[in-house]
């Protein structure tokens, strides 16, 4: 079976674990990361490739010491290794601008501001993870249960 990771970065470990809390129903098919900043992830994420596993998804807050969640999720969108990874920005204190760079630049699929809604960042998350495993050419049988089913009936049309 592939191994597939969902990392999520933030230097508040409160934060962590409440966005690791509400992706414990994914826990059981993918690996799900934490780092508290973004040289962190980007360690991380190399040895992740070098082993030969999958880096579906990136979760990172957008305010960070040294390095912002726009700049890493930029720095990975260029990396062409993880060119098929979705990103989503989880913040409470983006400026407007902020928000556009991380669209334009670090092609942020989603957008959540804090406190999010568990029910809504799970979903998305199930979708763009979905979409990852289709992308990626993985067999979607091997994560039953935790697939969003809308994307599985449309990717099997």
């Amino acid at each position: 079976m592939e191994k597939v990771n969902i990392i999520c970065v933030d230097d508040q470990r409160e934060v962590l674990s409440a966005v690791l809390k509400d992706l414990s129903p994914l826990a059981g098919a993918f690996h799900i990361e934490d780092c508290e900043s973004a040289d962190e992830a980007l360690e991380l994420i190399d040895e992740l490739d070098a082993e030969g596993e999958h880096v579906a998804l990136i979760i990172s807050d957008h305010v960070m010491p040294e390095k912002t969640g726009v700049e890493l999720l930029t720095e990975v969108s260029l990396d062409p290794r993880f060119r098929l990874t979705r990103k989503v920005l989880l913040t409470g204190q983006a400026t407007h601008a902020d928000t556009i760079d991380a669209i334009n630049n670090a092609r942020i699929e989603r957008y959540f501001e804090k406190p999010w809604d568990a029910a809504s960042l799970l979903g998305a998350v199930k979708r763009l993870v979905t979409q990852y495993v289709f992308d990626a050419g993985l067999d979607y049988r091997e994560f039953p249960d935790v697939l969003d089913t809308q994307v599985v009936l449309d990717r099997l049309k």
